[in-house]
């Protein structure tokens, strides 16, 4: 994927998920359409943090930290926005990726097993969720094998089981966006301040509507 392509997916990830928060914590929890296209923003994030994480060079342990910090930063506005703390933020569901796919690449199984045992029990997207970063990883570290394709390809189907339908599979065409030779800045801090801000925006509206 070009560098470009991964900033357009992220920010086309972002508006499908404003729209499918705007619809759980204002509209009962459905807006026909905008519910079911909310159902691509994350496989998006995920598959491009993915690609991401298996860039020769990348420092995944820096990559966990962050998500890490800005997932606890993140969650008394979505408590409050969505009404539970758990499962925790999806920032702490890539964290909590990352973290396997950084035990993955140091051949520390024993880690690896504790990390995607009982821990996706408590993010969002559950294991579903770290099986996509983990297998989009492998994708990108395999240089699109047979294997990999039929790892992301499983991955893709846990989520669809976990969402209660195949919106997720969407994904697999707007991907191809990430090819496109296009001109989109990086703005990094810009993705987790959006996410946090609007939460907690989303969080102070549904108080005052209340």
């Amino acid at each position: 994927m070009t560098s470009g392509g991964r900033e357009l997916l992220k920010w086309i990830a972002v508006l499908l998920m404003t729209g499918d928060h705007l619809a759980k914590v204002f509209y009962g929890g459905y807006v026909p359409v905008v519910s079911e296209l909310g159902r691509i923003a994350f496989p998006v994030f995920a598959l491009v943090m993915a690609y991401n994480l298996g860039e020769p060079g990348a420092d995944i342990a820096k990559s966990v930290g962050r998500l890490a910090v800005w997932a606890a930063i993140a969650q008394p506005a979505h408590a409050l926005a969505f009404g539970h703390w758990l499962p925790l933020n999806v920032l702490a569901s890539f964290a909590l990726a990352a973290s396997v796919v950084w035990a993955i690449r140091a051949g520390r199984w024993w880690l690896v097993a504790g990390l995607a045992g009982p821990l996706p029990l408590l993010v969002d997207y559950q294991w579903a969720g770290v099986a996509v970063v983990v297998a989009g990883y492998a994708l990108r570290r395999l240089h699109g094998s047979s294997a990999g394709v039929f790892a992301q390809l499983l991955a893709i189907g846990l989520l669809c089981l976990y969402n209660g339908n195949g919106w997720a599979l969407l994904v697999l065409p707007v991907m191809c966006l990430g090819h496109a030779p296009v001109s989109v800045p990086r703005s990094r801090w810009a993705f987790y301040g959006y996410y946090v801000g609007h939460l907690a925006l989303f969080a102070a509206l549904a108080g005052f509507a209340g």
